[in-house]
């Protein structure tokens, strides 16, 4: 079989002349069986057990097309899209001829109101949880359609996935002790704690003015429910329990620092993938899970073996190399070693086309650590690279992507005849990705980053002719400073250098997220000092008073994961408090 690197091409392999339809349980083994074959890096194999029956087996529909949209999500190449959503509509299809046949009535009140309890067979309950995955799998792609129309699409289908997986929770709910003892019946259960677990996680994470929007489409979103439904899921022996168990791992690993205050639950994580590591030891997937978990505690040396070994585990999926290069990328440039660092922003920005923008600022970023002589042999023009970022940045929506918009904006210095060099981009940029919450971990590479800062502030403090950008780039450094002081502890000095930055509010002339994001942090150093009510009435000027800021989504994000692990809930507030 010929493999493509960079774009999915199909498994070659002949599909059954008859195609006859089995049975639940036989199509549950078979679908097992080819999870088991991904899970030990054999994506073609998987694929090719599974692609006779696609159109006849719902959970073989189903499996193959969420396979696609994996290797979709990884590559963002279009091609790889296609074949995606191609597939996703094709499984929708198989999957409705196994539902319950509705009249036109019925089927218009079920999309407005929520499907009615009814009496279902096993195998059109199991229809209806393979149906909602789907359209779950194929609103996720549509929202990346560069339309208004696109974004209305997903939503609907988002809503309908989630109307369907209420339904089925419904249904679970009133089955009898002798209906939940048939051997299919822990699968669909599977699928229930998986959908409802998923969405309630999901729309927790959103702060208060997009949830009420989101309950008056007909959604709602509790956490500690959604966690509750997903280690439900996780802990039992189903098809769909890898799912339940990867969404906690994502949560806890990614969007706790991404989007929240970094407090993943590191010691469920590492229950939950000790079963796989120990069935799977050679998986990609738990090598790199378990590398990621050992980023979040700090263990740098370790998580890069477990990052090689996750490339060398497997050649079939070069996205997953990316993963991996990413993250090398970061745990190199949390020790500063950033010739290492280069070496693996160079490879995203020659390999991947997730984001070209972002991967080509981090690497002209990382340069400007290096002295000129440095990055003179390894054949790099900083300027250009910089001036580059703007061409590549992508559109999705009609919008630019906030990371991608920030980083072109601080590109633009370099633009001119005369560029203006950045202060310290990479330690910002490591900001941006929240990265000093996890080089905390480490007093000694922390004390390492507040030397670098205190160097730079040096030669701000001595250059003769002061740019444009001077106070600017000072305030990026106490900021920075503020962190690395907190983390070590020093919470006087920080909260002066979060002082500082505030105080020149009314002087900053360009990076306009400055005092906004500040702000958040000394809320975050007053609730370490125990005091609750001074952080959060910080964090709450910030969603009164501040708007149109460089990444401002991500903000209220981390404000509303922080305010909730102080018991101030968004969602109490009056109406008029909250910004349109």
């Amino acid at each position: 079989m010929e493999k493509n690197e960079d774009s999915f091409q199909e498994v070659d392999v002949f599909e059954d002349e008859t195609s006859a339809q089995i049975d639940l349980e036989t199509a549950l083994e078979e679908c097992t069986v080819s999870l088991y074959h991904f899970l030990n890096n054999r994506f073609a194999d998987s694929l090719a057990a599974l692609k006779p029956r696609k159109n006849t087996s719902m959970y073989h529909a189903v499996g193959y097309s969420s396979i696609l949209l994996m290797q979709a999500a990884m590559t963002f190449d279009p091609k790889d899209m296609d074949a995606a959503m191609t597939s996703l509509k094709d499984a929708l299809h198989v999957c409705q001829r196994f539902r319950k046949k509705t009249g036109l009535m019925e089927s218009l009140a079920n999309f407005w109101y929520g499907q009615q309890n009814e009496t279902l067979t096993e195998e059109e309950m199991h229809a209806e949880i393979c149906c909602a995955e789907v359209l779950m799998q194929k609103a996720a792609l549509t929202f990346l359609d560069e339309s208004i129309i696109g974004f209305i699409k997903g939503g609907m289908g988002m809503r309908n996935s989630y109307q369907i997986f209420k339904y089925c929770q419904d249904m679970e709910n009133v089955l009898t002790d002798e209906e939940k003892q048939k051997r299919t019946h822990v699968h669909f259960r599977g699928g229930v704690s998986m959908g409802i677990g998923s969405f309630n996680l999901m729309l927790s994470l959103f702060p208060a003015r997009v949830l009420r929007l989101m309950e008056f489409l007909g959604f709602s979103g509790n956490r500690e429910l959604g966690l509750a439904e997903l280690r439900a899921g996780a802990s039992s022996n189903n098809l769909r329990s890898i799912l339940s168990t990867m969404t906690m791992l994502m949560f806890h690993l990614y969007i706790t620092v991404i989007l929240g205050t970094g407090d993943g639950n590191l010691a469920e994580c590492e229950s939950l993938l000790k079963p796989y590591a120990e069935r799977f030891p050679n998986g990609a997937l738990m090598l790199f899970f378990t590398a990621r978990i050992a980023v979040l505690k700090g263990n740098f040396t370790f998580a890069q073996e477990k990052f090689l070994a996750c490339i060398a585990a497997q050649e079939e999926w070069r996205q997953i190399h990316h993963l991996c290069y990413w993250e090398l990328m970061w745990t190199y440039s949390f020790e500063q070693n950033w010739k290492e660092a280069y070496r693996y922003a160079n490879l995203l920005s020659k390999e991947n086309k997730w984001s070209q923008a972002i991967y080509v600022y981090h690497k002209a970023a990382i340069l400007s650590m290096l002295p000129q002589e440095e990055v003179s042999k390894l054949g790099e023009n900083v300027v250009t690279l910089f001036r580059q970022v703007e061409g590549l940045r992508l559109r999705i929506a009609g919008k630019s992507i906030p990371t991608e918009k920030f980083a072109a904006k601080k590109a633009e210095r370099y633009s001119s005849p005369s560029p203006v060099k950045l202060v310290v981009p990479a330690l910002e940029m490591m900001y941006v990705w929240n990265g000093f919450t996890v080089v905390g971990k480490r007093p000694d590479l922390t004390e390492s980053i507040l030397s670098t800062l205190e160097k730079a502030e040096k030669q701000l403090q001595t250059d003769l002719a002061p740019s444009e950008y001077h106070l600017d780039d000072q305030c990026v450094i106490q900021l920075l400073k503020g962190l690395c002081l907190r983390e070590l502890g020093f919470l006087d000095r920080a909260e002066d250098c979060f002082n500082h930055v505030i105080s020149s509010e009314k002087d900053i002339k360009y990076d306009n997220y400055l005092v906004p994001f500040t702000m958040y942090e000394l809320g975050l150093l007053h609730k370490q000092t125990g005091d609750i009510n001074k952080a959060i009435a910080v964090m709450e000027r910030v969603k009164m008073n501040y708007k149109n800021y460089s990444m401002e989504s991500r903000l209220h994000f981390r404000i509303h994961a922080a305010l909730n692990t102080m018991g101030s809930f968004e969602a109490k507030l009056p109406p008029s408090r909250t910004p349109a």
